[in-house]
């Protein structure tokens, strides 16, 4: 039984990655679970980072918007290797990006899309929303929003939301649930905080889990309670 029939999952970058730049091992991993979901029907778009190439939010000397643009840039690359990934799995699938290249990829365009995920194919955006100052998490919240998504699924590192970083303190507290307004007023960080205001606005659940869980997203879509679940 599906808990969603249609979904926006988000990938970081790293999940692309074995420490720097694309592993084909590893995009074939999340291409192989994309497909698990698919065979059960359910529709996916999929919004990539790009943290494996590229932080911008790290250089300090950079001009923001030229930093966001590199970022952008990642993520098509990133997005045109996990297409291939689907591809290799036998899962049809079009890339699509928020700035033109139609040399590599189609223009972005909902009606468009819209129309690919009804027919079964996976939509890969690319080039964030095509606008420096938004991170690909807000980016996934508005791709949500407009393919009206049951979910928005983050794949992430970390197994769920925590109360501070498990990293550094071994006693952080894992949230099983909590509300949007929760996670605004204490500015924890399950997401970009404008990706949670989004998704609180048009009530879109969002289910963080751990990108390595075997067969999470099938867990997720099934309505197995792995992760974080966020709503109001």
């Amino acid at each position: 039984m599906l808990k969603y029939k249609r979904i926006l999952l988000k990938v970081s970058g790293e999940a692309l990655s074995s420490g720097h730049g694309i592993d084909d091992s590893a995009v074939k991993n999340v291409a192989r679970q994309i497909k698990s979901v698919v065979d059960l029907g359910v529709e996916v778009g999929v919004v990539v980072g790009g943290g494996n190439f590229w932080r911008g939010r790290q250089n300090n000397t950079m001009d923001r918007g030229t930093a966001d643009y590199i970022g952008m840039l990642a993520t098509v690359m990133n997005a045109l290797a996990l297409g291939e990934g689907l591809t290799s799995c036998g899962v049809e699938n079009r890339v699509v990006t928020a700035l033109a290249m139609d040399k590599v990829a189609e223009p972005y365009f909902l009606p468009k899309v819209l129309k690919y995920l009804e027919q079964g194919k996976v939509v890969v955006f690319g080039a964030g929303t095509g606008s420096p100052y938004f991170s690909t998490d807000t980016t996934s919240a508005l791709r949500a929003c407009e393919i009206h998504a049951d979910a928005l699924l983050c794949a992430k590192n970390i197994d769920g939301v925590y109360d501070s970083d498990p990293k550094v303190n071994p006693q952080a507290h894992k949230y099983d649930t909590l509300t949007y307004t929760k996670v605004l007023t204490d500015n924890l960080k399950a997401l970009d905080l404008t990706a949670v205001a989004m998704c609180r606005e048009y009530n879109i659940p969002v289910v963080a889990f751990g990108m390595d869980v075997e067969d999470g997203i099938v867990k997720v879509v099934c309505g197995e309670k792995i992760g974080t679940t966020i709503t109001n």
